[in-house]
């Protein structure tokens, strides 16, 4: 860096010394000696050379010099009237120079002629002139440097001379001093700014007049470049939702002398987002004791307070499933508070259906305020819609637009129920996905990994839940089926044992015209109860095997609608000439793998029931339709019909409804039971459905494909 002084004589230019390896330390109390390196740019900005001018004007002499001291050797600072370069008497030993007889000696030095003073080195006899050097001492007295005058002729120095260069050098420690003092309070700021900037919590300070002077980086992020924009400021509340005033910020109310401690306030932002915050703010205090300004720390509390809602949200979750007897029950809280919780506006509950291959609705929940007619299908097919793809590839799915092509909503619904960003997340026990749980915002999201674990705990708990349930269910049906059982000991078998007991014993007692008379009838009914006997340990014994595992369904590819109508076609035989009518809407082929033999039993047992069960006569139906993924079998009759508490209990075993019992229509139960068995081999399932008019609907569903 070059420099023009016209102080320099002749016009001549003055170069900076090159900076020592430190380029500048900082000011240390035991002495600016203490000091090793210091870059002449941080003690002065041309004041060193106008002091050396001024030096040389006192003592009335071309030449003016200011030194210091550093690592032994003179380092040049400033001067006046030169007639060589810098760079050439930048650094001087110490030893071989007049100056350092003023720092050996700590005290002026006055030289009227070189050559003829004794005390000065040899290496400065070649030289001639006068020399009046006086030290530069800093606040603690040691010598820092020298101030001198020079003259390229002997001289002798008068007593203003000398007075004139001891006060220079008394101002050369003035200026050194606050040069220093100046850097350090510089330093200093930059440690400060540095060490703020570094905080985590965003930092804002006004003066007296309320004027912003310092805004640290992370308030910038947080509230904007000023700290505290108009923008910024419109955009606050409180933690009510009431909105701040300039004057009710932390920062104004602690320049009035408040001391504000954890106000939370909230940042309003686009699409409904909000950031939480609490302030904290305190009045900054002069040495008079008043107020010259006030500093306020601003904290972002946004994540915690998602936690404590998601925590909330998961007790909520885990209370709404607690107190349900079903998860159709359950749902619509568990959904609200999920939707409440993610201020997003809807939110659907799905349940697998394996056999049918679909995911079915069981419950759905809209924020208050959003409209309720978003369209929900009854059921989705496996790899179909957002819910039958989460199930299908088994973990989370994020659509963070659904209007966008390939989001697998409808564009129907996608243009109409104004949604955007949907979150599906398979709802699983072990390795088994038992539902899907599907939120909906109206704004776009990113994905985030605090929401994702949310909702993967919630539907963690519906996972278990679920299967909670369903243990519970085969638990009282276990209950229930041994309670039959012993039903079926104490009547349906020692009914028929009890009948041929007494035929036996008739047989036995019988004369020989009797026997001839009567023995063939006898003999049959004997014959009937026993076949009725061995029927009923024929069904309990392979629905045992079905159940513990000992028999199995072999899976072949087979042609149910061959199956069904064979099946048909032998119950209209049986019935002919009886005021019953089967009619059956059958395809001409439907293929599924399956057990052909097991699942003709099935076919039997349903059709022998409804002909069983409709005693008075009517129509029986039979349909078979491929939907989805799925066979649908549906045998209905026009009988007595089941009540809705009943329904359940038809496929646990042994059970006859109270309208059986109460008509004496024989039979043991069994067939259904048997039926499920064999239909649950399958991977399908097996119920009773709503019905119009008398009689009832049983429906089958199975897969066709293998799983």
């Amino acid at each position: 860096m070059r420099r023009d002084d016209p102080g320099l004589s002749g016009g001549e230019t003055a170069r900076e010394p090159a900076a020592g390896p430190g380029g500048g330390l900082p000011w240390r109390p035991e002495g600016l000696m203490q000091v090793a390196e210091l870059h002449r740019g941080v003690l002065t900005s041309g004041a060193a050379d106008q002091l050396a001018a001024l030096v040389a004007r006192a003592a009335h002499a071309p030449v003016g010099l200011i030194h210091f001291v550093q690592g032994g050797k003179l380092r040049l600072y400033g001067g006046y009237g030169l007639r060589i370069p810098w760079q050439d008497v930048a650094d001087t030993p110490l030893e071989d120079s007049l100056a350092g007889l003023v720092v050996r000696g700590d005290a002026p030095l006055v030289i009227d002629d070189v050559h003829a003073d004794d005390r000065v080195p040899a290496d400065n006899l070649e030289s001639s002139g006068a020399y009046l050097g006086h030290p530069i001492r800093d606040q603690s007295g040691a010598v820092l440097g020298i101030c001198c005058a020079v003259d390229e002729k002997p001289r002798q120095w008068s007593a203003a001379d000398i007075a004139s260069v001891a006060e220079a050098a008394q101002v050369s420690t003035l200026l050194i001093t606050e040069q220093l003092n100046r850097y350090e309070i510089d330093r200093q700021r930059r440690f400060l700014d540095a060490v703020l900037d570094s905080l985590h919590d965003g930092v804002t300070a006004c003066d007296e007049q309320g004027q912003i002077v310092f805004v640290n980086e992370r308030m910038r992020k947080l509230w904007g470049e000023s700290g505290l924009s108009d923008d910024t400021l419109d955009q606050l509340t409180d933690a009510g939702g009431k909105p701040i005033r300039r004057a009710d910020l932390g920062l104004f109310r602690a320049l009035r002398g408040d001391h504000v401690a954890d106000a939370e306030v909230v940042l309003h932002g686009q699409h409904g987002r909000s950031r939480h915050y609490l302030v904290d703010a305190h009045p900054i205090v002069g040495p008079d004791g008043r107020t010259v300004g006030a500093v306020q720390a601003v904290q972002d509390v946004t994540r915690r307070k998602r936690v404590e809602r998601f925590r909330t949200c998961e007790l909520a979750v885990i209370t709404a499933l607690a107190e349900a007897p079903s998860i159709e029950a359950a749902g619509p809280r568990v959904l609200e508070s999920v939707v409440s919780t993610l201020d997003w506006v809807h939110a659907e509950l799905w349940l697998v259906d394996k056999a049918a291959a679909v995911v079915r609705s069981a419950a759905r929940w809209s924020a208050p305020g959003w409209r309720e007619d978003i369209e929900t299908p009854v059921d989705l097919p496996y790899g179909t819609g957002l819910a039958g793809r989460s199930w299908q590839v088994g973990k989370p799915l994020w659509i963070r637009d659904v209007g966008q092509p390939q989001s697998l909503i409808s564009e129907e619904t996608a243009a109409t129920s104004r949604l955007h960003t949907a979150l599906a997340i398979p709802v699983r026990e072990g390795f088994e996905t038992l539902g899907v749980l599907t939120v909906f915002a109206d704004t776009v999201e990113d994905p985030e990994d605090e929401l994702l674990a949310l909702m993967s705990g919630i539907a963690a708990h519906i996972g278990q839940f679920v299967e909670k349930r369903l243990v519970e269910d085969l638990q009282r049906q276990l209950i229930r089926t041994k309670n039959e059982y012993l039903a079926l000991v104490g009547h349906e078998l020692r009914t028929p044992l009890t009948s041929i007991s007494a035929y036996t014993e008739l047989l036995r007692e019988a004369d020989e015209k009797s026997l001839v008379a009567d023995g063939p009838r006898l003999l049959e009914v004997i014959e009937r109860n026993t076949n009725s006997l061995r029927d009923i340990i024929n069904e309990l014994m392979e629905l045992n095997a079905l159940d513990t595992g000992h028999a199995d369904v072999q899976l072949m590819p087979m042609d149910l609608a061959e199956v069904v109508r064979d099946s048909v076609a032998k119950a209209r035989a049986a019935i002919d000439g009886a005021p019953l009518v089967i009619e059956d809407e059958l395809p001409d082929q439907l293929m599924l793998p399956g057990d052909r033999k097991r699942l003709r039993q099935v076919v039997d047992n349903l059709l022998g029931n409804a002909v069983k069960y409709s005693p008075d006569g009517g129509r029986i139906g039979v349909t078979l339709r491929a939907t989805g993924h799925a066979a649908e079998l549906a045998v209905s009759d026009a009988g007595l019909g089941v009540s809705d508490d009943e329904r359940d209990k038809m496929f646990t075993g042994l059970y006859r409804t109270a309208r059986t019992r109460d008509k004496a229509i024989p039979g043991t139960g069994l067939g259904l039971t048997l039926s499920r068995a064999v239909v649950s081999k399958h991977h399908g399932s097996i119920e009773l459905v709503d019905h119009d008019g008398p009689g009832s609907t049983v429906l089958v569903r199975l897969p066709l494909v293998a799983r």
